[in-house]
């Protein structure tokens, strides 16, 4: 597990490869979404962002976005037929799917619902909804492992340390670990990639 000392040389890492500053301003200020067009722009990213690297799903998202916001199906710019089909129901039922979600009682339930939000994909859009839940991604998992916690204990210990939201420790040991500041094998920490 890192200690404070560590942790604060791993956000000082991140912040010499221009990571942390923008991470952290916008980990701290998630809040749920505004609109339905909103929550179903999100959705849609993390189903784009399910399986994928976030450069590639990034612009298979533009093109989804585009097509939707146009009045076309995402199956015209997207040749994953069943994931087009959920986004497509997303974005159709997007004001009933908002209303209902601001007035759920256990909001990540209601997130596992929705078509294509797998049990990982629940916590990104949940963390990315304004809950302080951390996703358990490969980086955050092996890291567990390494330190013998599930990935929510192991953000929640930090963010206890630290005062940082849970979503932000989630942000930052994943960034950390996607660019070698934190190597998930042995947990020591070096320059970025």
């Amino acid at each position: 597990m890192l200690t404070s000392d560590q942790f604060q040389l791993l956000v000082a890492n991140l912040r010499a490869a221009g990571w942390a500053n923008g991470d952290i301003e916008w980990a701290e200020n998630i809040q749920p979404p505004q609109d339905p067009e909103a929550f179903a722009l999100e959705t849609i990213f993390v189903i784009c962002n399910s399986g994928m690297r976030f450069t590639v799903a990034q612009k298979i998202f533009d093109r989804v976005k585009w097509a939707l916001q146009a009045g076309n199906s995402a199956a015209d710019v997207f040749g994953h037929k069943a994931k087009a089909a959920a986004m497509d129901t997303i974005w159709q039922t997007r004001a009933q799917l908002y209303r209902d979600f601001m007035a759920s009682k256990d909001r990540m339930a209601f997130l596992r619902a929705i078509p294509w939000i797998g049990p990982t994909t629940v916590f990104h859009l949940g963390k990315n909804f304004g809950e302080q839940v951390a996703k358990p991604d490969v980086h955050l998992v092996r890291l567990g492992k390494l330190w013998s916690k599930e990935p929510q204990a192991l953000c929640e210990e930090l963010a206890n340390m630290t005062g940082l939201r849970v979503a932000t420790i989630d942000t930052l040991l994943w960034r950390a670990c996607a660019t070698g500041v934190l190597c998930t094998r042995t947990g020591n920490i070096g320059a970025a990639s």
